[in-house]
C-alpha cells in the first residue's frame, strides 16, 4: 500500500531544509501521485506526460514555497490543474474555430479583431477559455481523447478512430456525447462570462 501514500511530511521538511537526498526521495515518491493526477485532468496523454514532468520540475525547484509541509498532495494537485489548463487553453487560443459548439463563424469579439480588443474583453476571452478548458478536462478520457483529437487537432474522423482503435460509428458516437457534454457544462453557467445561453 506504500505505492499510494504521498512523501510524509518528515521528508518534506528536510527536502524543504536543502537535504538533496530527500528532495529526489521527495520527486520520486511523489512521481505516481503526479502522473495520476495529470492522466486524470489532462486533455491528452501527452499533455498529461508534459504536465506531471513540468509539476515535478516546480516540486524540485519551488519546494521552498509550500507552506504546510502535509500540504503537499493538494499543493501538486493544483500544480498539475493549472498545467493542464495552461496547456488546453493554449491549443484553444490558436485554433478558436475549433470549439466545440462554435460555428467556426467570427462571435461579437472577433468581429471586432481590427481594433483593439479592451482589457475588459480580454479578461472575458480568458475567462471562457478557462471555462472551455475545465469542460474539456471534466470529460471521461475516452470522450476527451476523441473530441481533443477531432476538434482541437483537427484530426479526420477516419484518423482518430484509427489511432483509438474504434470503428467510425463508435468514434462518432464518443464525439458526439463529448460535444454534448461540453455545450451542456458551458451552458450552465453563461452569465459567468456576460454571454447569453445559446
Amino acid at each position: 500500500m506504500a505505492d499510494h501514500t504521498w512523501p510524509g511530511a518528515t521528508l518534506v521538511a528536510s527536502a524543504q531544509r536543502g537535504d538533496v537526498e530527500a528532495l529526489s526521495a521527495l520527486v520520486y515518491g511523489s512521481h505516481p501521485h503526479v502522473q495520476r493526477f495529470a492522466h486524470s485532468l489532462c486533455a491528452t496523454p501527452q499533455d498529461a506526460e508534459d504536465a506531471a514532468q513540468e509539476a515535478l520540475i516546480i516540486l524540485y525547484r519551488k519546494i521552498g514555497m509550500l507552506r504546510a509541509s502535509g500540504a503537499l498532495a493538494s499543493w501538486m494537485f493544483r500544480i498539475v490543474r493549472n498545467e493542464c489548463l495552461r496547456r488546453t487553453r493554449g491549443v484553444l487560443q490558436r485554433l478558436p474555430a475549433a470549439v466545440p459548439g462554435g460555428s467556426g463563424e467570427p462571435d461579437a469579439f472577433e468581429a471586432a479583431a481590427g481594433a483593439a480588443r479592451s482589457a475588459e474583453e480580454d479578461v472575458l476571452l480568458r475567462l471562457e477559455a478557462e471555462r472551455v478548458a475545465a469542460a474539456v478536462a471534466g470529460l471521461p478520457d475516452d470522450q476527451r481523447q476523441v473530441l481533443v483529437m477531432r476538434d482541437i487537432q483537427g484530426l479526420p474522423g477516419r484518423a482518430v478512430a484509427d489511432r483509438l482503435g474504434l470503428s467510425t460509428a463508435a468514434m462518432k458516437s464518443r464525439l458526439h456525447r463529448a460535444r454534448s457534454a461540453v455545450r451542456q457544462a458551458l451552458d450552465e453557467d453563461p452569465a459567468a462570462t456576460g454571454r447569453n445561453p445559446r
